[in-house]
C-alpha cells in the first residue's frame, strides 16, 4: 500500500484504544506509571543509601527523593497521551512522526525539568545510548548503513583503549569512572607520576626481584611476578563476575526460596562463567600486554595503554552486549566533550543535558509507535511496565501505511472500538456495540 501523509483518525482510533475519552487515557497512563515508578525507584534508592553507607539523616531526604524521580517518569508517560492528542487536534490527523517523536518530544523535555539535577546527565547518557543504538538499527532497516560482524566487539575495543588510556594520564579520569577502572585493572597501573616514587620502587624492585620471579624493572606490582600477577588478575575479576550474575540471577527468580532444587542451576549457568570470563580475561589481557610491553620497550609509557586496552576489548567475545559498547562509548564522548569544555576547546551549553534527553526520549518513541522491531528489547518491556501493557494497545495497523511495518510484531491485535466515537473504522475491526 503507497504511504500516507496524514491519517485522519481520531487518538482514540490509533492511540488510546481502551477508552475513547483523552483526559481519562492520560489519567491511566500516569496513574499506572506512578505505580510502577515508585516500586523502580524506592529499592533503588534504598539499596544505593546501603551502598554508600548513608547516615541516619539521609533517611528525611530519601522519601522526597524517590517521589522526586518518580514524578519525573509518572509525567514523562503522562504526558506523552496528553500531547498525543494535542498534537492530533492541532493537526487534524497524523503524520508520521507526529504520534511517536512529535508527542514525546515536548513530554520528555517538561519530565526531565521535574528530575533532580544532578541525576539528569545519568538518565540523558542512559537515553542517548539507547537512541543511538536505535537509529542505527533503524538504518541497517532501511540499507543505508550495513552492520559490522561482531562490530559491538570491536567499538568496545576501541572504547576500552581510549579508557585506558585516560586511566594513565595524569588527571585524565575523575570520579566514579576513575575509581570503577581502578577497581577493575588495579592500582598497580596507575602511574605514579614521581621520581622519589620510581626511585623508591627501583629499590624495592632490586630487593624483591631476588625472591620472586621475572618482573621489570618499571612494573609495581612488587608482591608478584609478571605470571602470577595477570593469573591473579584473572582469577580475581573472574569471581566478581561470577557472582553478580548469580546474584542477578537469584533476584530474578522469585521461587529460589520456595523451591531450593533450583538453586544449582542458577550457580552453574552459561551465562554466570560468561560475565566472569569476560571481566577476567580483560583485566588478565591488559596487565599482561602492560607488562610484555614494558619488557620489549623497557619504560613505562601511557600510550601502552592504547595498545593493552585495544587488546584487552576482545574479552567480550565471551559476553557479547551491545548495550555494554553503546554505554561505555557514550559515557567516553561525554567525557572527552567535558574535558575539552574545561581546556576551552569546545564550547559549553547551558541545558543541553535537558535537550539531549528529550530529542533522544522522542526517537526511542518514535521507535516504539512506528517500528518496535527495531528498538532495544529492553526498553520496549519497560514501556509496557511502565504503561501497564497501554502502550501496546495501539492500532498500529492503521500506521502500516507510513511504511514501516509498524504492525509487525502485532498481527493478532485488532483493537475492540465504540463506534460512536470513531470517524474512520479500520477495515476488520472489533466493533463494540452498545
Amino acid at each position: 500500500m503507497a504511504a500516507l501523509s496524514k491519517l485522519p483518525h481520531s487518538c482514540y482510533e490509533i492511540g488510546h484504544t481502551w477508552d475513547p475519552s483523552c483526559v481519562q487515557s492520560a489519567l491511566d497512563v500516569a496513574r499506572g506509571a506512578l505505580e510502577v515508578s515508585f516500586k523502580i525507584y524506592a529499592p533503588l534508592y534504598l539499596i544505593a543509601a546501603v551502598l554508600r553507607r548513608r547516615k541516619k539523616d539521609y533517611l528525611k531526604r530519601l522519601l522526597p527523593e524517590i517521589l522526586w524521580s518518580t514524578s519525573f517518569l509518572t509525567a514523562n508517560g503522562g504526558l506523552y497521551i496528553v500531547f498525543f492528542c494535542i498534537l492530533r487536534k492541532l493537526l487534524g490527523g497524523f503524520y508520521p512522526w507526529s504520534a511517536g517523536f512529535g508527542s514525546a518530544l515536548p513530554a520528555s523535555y517538561i519530565a526531565i525539568l521535574l528530575e533532580r539535577k544532578k541525576r539528569r546527565g545519568m538518565l540523558t547518557i542512559y537515553m542517548t545510548n539507547i537512541a543511538t543504538e536505535t537509529l542505527f538499527r533503524m538504518a541497517v532497516t532501511r540499507g543505508i548503513v550495513k552492520p559490522i560482524k561482531h562490530g559491538e566487539v570491536l567499538l568496545f575495543c576501541i572504547t576500552a583503549s581510549l579508557y585506558t588510556f585516560l586511566f594513565r594520564r595524569k588527571d585524565g579520569l575523575k570520579g566514579f569512572t576513575f575509581s570503577a577502572l581502578k577497581f577493575i585493572i588495579g592500582k598497580e597501573e596507575i602511574p605514579t607520576h614521581s621520581v622519589a616514587k620510581t626511585l623508591l620502587a627501583y629499590t624495592r624492585e632490586l630487593i624483591e626481584s631476588i625472591k620472586k620471579g621475572p618482573r621489570h624493572r618499571c612494573c609495581k606490582h612488587y608482591q608478584d611476578n609478571c605470571i602470577s600477577y595477570c593469573v591473579k588478575g584473572f582469577v580475581r575479576m573472574f569471581s566478581v563476575g561470577y557472582l553478580i550474575q548469580c546474584v542477578l540471577r537469584c533476584l530474578q527468580r522469585s521461587d529460589t526460596v520456595t523451591k531450593p532444587s533450583r538453586l544449582p542451576s542458577l550457580f552453574y549457568n552459561k551465562e554466570n562463567f560468561q560475565l566472569g570470563a569476560f571481566l577476567g580475561s580483560f583485566v588478565s589481557i591488559y596487565k599482561g600486554t602492560s607488562c610484555l610491553l614494558r619488557w620489549l620497550r623497557n619504560i613505562d609509557d601511557e600510550l601502552h595503554a592504547l595498545i593493552a586496552g585495544f587488546l584487552a576489548g576482545t574479552s567480550m567475545f565471551f559476553y557479547k552486549s551491545t548495550s555494554i559498547s553503546m554505554y561505555l562509548f557514550s559515557k567516553l564522548v561525554e567525557t572527552v566533550y567535558f574535558k575539552g569544555i574545561e581546556s576551552g576547546r569546545f564550547p559549553y551549553f547551558p541545558h543541553a543535558d535537558t535537550v539531549i534527553y528529550a530529542i533522544s526520549t522522542a526517537i526511542c518513541f518514535q521507535a516504539a509507535v512506528m517500528e518496535v522491531q527495531n528498538l532495544r528489547p529492553t526498553y520496549w518491556k519497560f514501556l509496557l511496565r511502565l504503561t501497564k501493557g497501554r502502550f501496546g494497545l495501539m492500532n498500529r495497523h492503521l500506521l502500516d501505511v507510513f511504511g514501516t511495518q509498524a504492525s509487525r510484531d502485532f498481527k493478532g491485535f485488532v483493537p475492540k472500538l465504540d463506534p460512536r466515537f470513531t470517524t474512520v473504522l479500520p477495515p476488520g475491526a472489533d466493533i463494540q456495540l452498545g
